[in-house]
């Protein structure tokens, strides 16, 4: 499943062509993804200029001058390219061969931007993936949104934040970390990842990491840091792109050669000093890696 830095390195890379672009047609070749798409989508949008491309938690927000908003998760195996012309495909550093088979290009916006028309193809094989449309004014009310808590990216997530979620709760830190409604967007690769940088169990009790007063420890500080970070990074080096994820121009991300836990079962943990030896072990039906000697 993409993560957060996935959907985000997608946005950035259709945002240059679909941005200012009008969707003269959306093709639909079949009338459902993983749900139904909605009722007369493609009268719905033809016609209206993409103002603007956006994120919340792991949906992609494509924004249309008449107030409506299309929302759309890639699943597991979703994807997007750009054909412009004879152009099918952008070689990158990390290319990855796309699925040649028409019978997965599922939805098609053929678009009139400032360089001429272009064509960007939804492509899902495992068709997991969804689009909704909504007014902009009422995203807050969409059920998968109206619940999450803030992106671990920017201002809002703080340590004083995290202090008022797990103040006086016994959960584990690595599933409180993964609750939508605490933390939104933020995937099993990308904790992993920062309770390594923070030197924090996924074991651990999310109360330890807050002061009888309700005020965080330093560790908690130390950990609304590494999220960040490890967010950024994962960012700037395109996503992980583990088995299906391509980014919009078909080229790989490539953060998966910066890990320093997940994934790494038996590997010597990467802590200077430490000694230890990355462990896997199995939280909630997820595998959890980490270093049992450094990480407390």
């Amino acid at each position: 499943m993409p993560e957060l830095p996935e959907v985000e390195t997608v946005r950035r890379g259709l945002a240059p062509t679909m941005e200012g672009a009008t969707v003269q047609r959306l093709e639909l070749r079949r009338p459902d993804l993983r749900f139904p798409l909605p009722r007369d989508f493609a009268a719905r949008v033809e016609g209206h200029r993409i103002e603007a491309l956006s994120r919340r938690a792991k949906y992609l927000l494509i924004d249309l001058d008449n107030g409506a908003t299309i929302i759309a998760h890639l699943g597991m195996s979703g994807s997007f390219r750009i054909e412009a012309g004879a152009a099918a495909e952008t070689p990158g550093i990390f290319h990855h061969e796309r699925s040649k088979d028409e019978k997965h290009d599922h939805v098609l916006f053929h678009l009139e931007g400032a360089e001429g028309p272009v064509r960007v193809i939804y492509n899902d094989p495992r068709r997991f993936g969804f689009m909704d449309l909504m007014p902009r004014s009422e995203l807050d009310t969409y059920p998968a949104f109206r619940d999450l808590g803030p992106e671990p990216v920017g201002n809002r997530l703080s340590a004083d934040y995290l202090a008022t979620r797990f103040a006086g709760r016994s959960q584990p830190l690595k599933s409180a970390l993964l609750d939508q409604k605490v933390i939104a967007g933020l995937g099993n690769i990308y904790v992993c990842e920062a309770l390594w940088r923070s030197h924090l169990s996924p074991t651990r009790k999310v109360s330890t990491l807050v002061t009888k007063a309700g005020k965080p420890r330093q560790e908690l500080t130390l950990l609304a840091d590494s999220i960040r970070e490890v967010i950024a990074d994962a960012i700037q080096a395109g996503g992980s792109s583990l088995r299906d994820h391509i980014q919009a121009d078909g080229t790989l991300g490539y953060f998966q050669h910066f890990f320093r836990a997940y994934d790494r079962e038996g590997r010597d943990c990467l802590t200077n000093g430490c000694g230890g030896a990355v462990e896997r072990i199995v939280q909630s039906g997820r595998s959890t890696f980490y270093c049992r000697r450094c990480q407390k």
